[in-house]
């Protein structure tokens, strides 16, 4: 497991803070006391509780052809039909994986392709559950086509993610489980894929990013 570089100048800064308050603490002191102790303990708290956001866990892709991987780590919310307007403009099955301040926030191509889309989007920062975040969120839109097929999949901002990174551009090939993205902080991953798909997962699931296969594509 490594450190993803989206963190290098949050915990460098947050190192030298807390670093700081417990060296003005020491020298403030006239000896070594308890309180010297518990600010140094709660302060590795602090910064091991940041590093972990930003782990990058080595995983292997296993999806056989045809099949899609999560993009992404976190809870299963969302399982439904609907029209997607922006890109597809067609009926297609949205699901929606939700990540907390908790999970792994890489996002991983679900699968192999040519990026045929790659747009950010302005927008609000509603709660990454809330129904409306898909449309009215900071977000990017992301499309992957292998073959007939198109997938579209958004990385969405929440209330705190408001740092949304994509690293794909239009015409580029990626292979299936590359690094395309990073959202920093609490958030949300919707992919559509085509009605007639198998999915693969259920509501409420946890699911893990590059290796929990989402979806069996129709043939």
């Amino acid at each position: 497991m490594t450190l993803h570089r989206e963190g290098n100048k949050i915990l460098l800064g947050l190192f030298s803070v807390l670093s700081l308050l417990n060296v003005w603490l020491y020298f403030g002191a006239s000896s070594w006391n308890w309180m010297n102790a518990v600010l140094l303990v709660i302060s590795l708290i602090i910064f091991l509780i940041f590093a972990q956001f930003f782990r990058v866990p080595k995983r292997t892709v296993t999806a056989k052809d045809g099949e899609v991987i999560c993009p992404a780590d976190g809870k299963v919310v969302v399982i439904e039909e609907v029209e997607e307007s922006e890109y597809l403009k067609d009926k297609r099955i949205q699901v929606s994986i939700f990540m907390s301040p908790l999970n792994v926030h890489v996002q991983w191509a679900p699968l192999k392709g040519i990026v045929k889309y790659a747009k950010y989007h302005a927008g609000l920062f509603l709660v990454a559950w809330h129904p409306k975040s898909s449309t009215e969120n900071e977000r990017t839109t992301l499309v992957i086509q292998q073959g007939e097929h198109e997938i579209l999949f958004r990385q969405i901002a929440g209330a705190v993610a408001r740092r949304i990174r994509f690293y794909i551009k239009e015409g580029q090939s990626v292979e299936q489980g590359e690094e395309v993205g990073f959202i920093k902080f609490g958030s949300r991953v919707d992919i559509f894929l085509p009605l007639g798909s198998e999915i693969c997962v259920n509501m409420d699931q946890k699911v893990s990013g590059k290796t929990t296969v989402l979806a069996r594509l129709p043939k």
